[in-house]
């Protein structure tokens, strides 16, 4: 049976109440970077390991590459969580991931077993990481498009 409208009015705004909070937004914002923020700086921390990464996948200069990836995890993290465009923040590190995917799960050419379907599952849950970041760039984008569509108190006035 259906709840009424009225009950199911009460849930909802509760859920919009506890989810839209700023403590859970900047939780969700966090979660999304950690491992971009835990990469990026165990490769600062070991740059000739972070070389070593890139060279491993094939990625030439792999100096070059690791400085990108270094660049490209922390600052697309710190623009996230800052806010500070972070559209493209959010879009950088999912065209990253996207490429970084495709280059490190490549499950379809390994044989089938256990280490198949462990590539699997990670190449998918990165797609899945993907899809969080178009939704955070696309969730700020329409917040910036509101506000700019929104008149100001001084334009009101004239």
């Amino acid at each position: 049976m259906p709840l009424p409208p009225i009950i199911k009015r009460a849930w909802i705004d509760r859920a919009r109440a506890a989810f839209t909070a700023g403590p859970i937004r900047c939780l969700a914002h966090l979660g999304l970077c950690a491992a971009y923020l835990q990469g990026g700086l165990v490769k600062l921390s070991d740059v000739p390991a972070a070389m070593d990464e890139m060279a491993h996948f094939g990625l030439s200069p792999p100096a070059l590459f690791a400085g990108i990836v270094i660049v490209v995890e922390l600052a697309g993290s710190a623009m996230v969580l800052s806010g500070f465009w972070r559209w493209l923040g959010a879009l950088g590190l999912g065209v990253f991931t996207l490429f970084a995917t495709l280059t490190a799960l490549r499950f379809w050419e390994l044989p089938i077993g256990h280490d198949r379907f462990m590539a699997a599952n990670a190449f998918f849950e990165h797609l899945g990481l993907i899809g969080g970041f178009l939704l955070v760039a696309w969730h700020d984008l329409t917040r910036q498009g509101q506000r700019s569509s929104t008149p100001s108190a001084a334009e009101e006035r004239r």
